[in-house]
């Protein structure tokens, strides 16, 4: 449940609270350090079994603890694959339901990760290769024995069927997903959010909020970015600041690609040397790393636009989170959920190319105070006509109780 490690653990933090409000009594079961206190205090029940060891994340106290809790329990979902928690989980269920008599049903919510992307992407051949092994041992068990497959969209219910053969699930449902409201804006969130970026110095900026990893195209957002800036400078005699807002990427800064993208800033004149040294006079980008609390919510509710041209992106939890914020969101026609949102007239899509990014940038530079607000408001009504949590909760009800 460590929130740097990306959106199912969120997702969860979204999802549990609605369940518990129309009576779905929940607890989570999870591989982390015990010993190591929680950065973030969840209102429910979080059994935190231990640190999973190696690429599999194997983990001894998991079978254990299922072993003696699975009959307290109605039903088990199973959150993402490809780790120890998955096999062991489907295990445990059936050699307990064998056991007892019992029929506690199973699911499984992927949250993207049998989307095509992870087989076909060049840069990812050897895990690629592992997964099909994988599949072929273990994990098409799981997915074949699961009561049915929950998933967040449509398009990833579609994609999920394209990398891995056989893939014969029992019963495929798209339940939705839903993230909570924010809290209301406060002046002290913006402070806290200016103490973290101190460099914007009360600038504009456009705001990309997330892992900094290779699938979430940071790389073409820094050189489509640069662009504009090159661009801004020879049509405005070297003061670019007037066009062009800043830049926030936010995320956690403790790997090598994080690092690697901090890099690619400074080559492409983005960032000075040192970045506690740059100037408001011209375009930056700012690399406050991982924001949470009120911190993060001053970076939505400030930031111009938001963000996010993704080679792959199963949902989005970040791009509802600007939309619920009243952000119209700038992203790459590879988030599964763009449709609905550019339908909404909340989003400006494009290809997840730096000629794709660079064009959608300029689009939304191109438009005026009139139009920005127009997308503003429709970024608030798609929320809360498609992504309130209380609606996602009712939906996976209804979803499970018509397999149960």
């Amino acid at each position: 449940m460590d929130p740097s490690t990306g959106g199912p653990c969120q997702g969860i933090r979204n999802l549990v609270p609605s369940l518990e409000a129309i009576g779905v009594q929940n607890e989570v079961a999870c591989l982390d350090d015990p010993d190591s206190p929680p950065s973030v205090s969840d209102p429910f029940p979080v059994h935190r079994l231990g640190q999973g060891r190696g690429p599999w994340a194997y983990c001894p106290g998991l079978v254990p603890w299922l072993d003696q809790n699975i009959q307290r329990f109605d039903a088990v979902l199973i959150h993402g694959l490809w780790l120890y928690h998955s096999y062991a989980t489907t295990k445990a269920v059936r050699q307990s339901n064998a056991r007892t008599g019992k029929s506690t049903p199973v699911f499984v919510m992927p949250h993207g990760m049998l989307d095509p992307w992870f087989q076909r992407d060049p840069s990812r051949k050897l895990k690629a290769y592992r997964n099909w092994v994988y599949w072929k041992v273990l994990e098409k068990k799981v997915v074949s024995s699961a009561d049915a497959m929950l998933f967040t969209c449509q398009r990833e219910l579609e994609l999920a069927r394209e990398p891995f053969r056989p893939y014969k699930p029992r019963c495929e449902l798209n339940v939705g997903y839903g993230v909570a409201s924010p809290p209301q804006f406060d002046v002290s969130m913006s402070q806290k959010f200016a103490d973290a970026c101190p460099a914007l110095a009360g600038r504009n900026y456009l705001l990309f909020l997330s892992r900094i990893h290779a699938k979430k195209g940071v790389d073409l957002l820094l050189r489509a970015y640069a662009d504009l800036v090159l661009k801004a400078t020879e049509r405005e005699s070297g003061d670019s600041s007037k066009s062009i807002p800043a830049l926030v990427i936010a995320g956690p800064l403790d790997d090598e690609y994080a690092q690697q993208m901090q890099r690619l800033a400074r080559e492409l004149d983005l960032l000075p040397p040192e970045a506690s040294t740059a100037s408001s006079s011209g375009p930056l980008v700012c690399f406050p790393g991982m924001l949470q609390g009120d911190t993060k919510w001053g970076a939505f509710y400030g930031c111009d636009a938001f963000v996010l041209p993704s080679h792959q992106e199963n949902f989005g939890i970040a791009v509802v989170e600007a939309l619920a914020c009243g952000k119209p969101v700038v992203i790459s026609n590879q988030v599964n959920i763009y449709s609905e949102i550019e339908q909404a007239g909340a989003a400006i899509v494009d290809d997840d190319s730096i000629v794709g990014v660079t064009r959608s940038l300029e689009r939304w530079l191109s438009l005026d105070a009139g139009q920005r607000r127009v997308m503003s408001n429709a970024a608030r009504a798609c929320y809360e006509e498609r992504y309130l949590p209380i609606s996602a909760a009712r939906r996976l009800v209804d979803a499970l109780e018509k397999v149960v």
